[in-house]
């Protein structure tokens, strides 16, 4: 049987994954509601992130009342603290959350 180069470049990678891919999956609950809270909190994160970058494009802007100002601040105090403890809660880290996107363009 005589394989072609392409075939033998998927033959190559295959068996490259074969010994990446784990025979088991890790079920233990402690460490799928770990990972799913690290998930979940990252999202937040950006999410947060992303919403303060617009609150102080806005304010700059000046698109947003002297009492607007005080409702996102506190709003957004509020989150960063909420995520201060549910990070504590499930022994997460800053680093742990960084989601590698790479430059994030908000745009206007």
């Amino acid at each position: 049987m005589m394989l072609t180069n392409e075939e033998e470049q998927l033959r190559r990678a295959l068996t490259f994954a074969e010994s990446v891919v784990p025979e088991r999956i890790a079920a233990d609950s402690e460490i799928v509601e770990n990972g799913l809270a690290k998930l979940v909190l990252s999202i937040v994160e950006l999410v947060r992130k992303l919403l303060e970058k617009q609150a102080l494009r806005r304010m700059d802007a000046g698109n947003l009342t002297d009492d607007e100002i005080e409702r996102v601040g506190a709003a957004l105090m509020k989150l960063e603290e909420k995520m201060a403890e549910l990070k504590r809660t499930f022994g997460l880290s800053d680093e742990d959350l960084n989601l590698k996107l790479g430059p994030v363009k908000m745009w206007e």
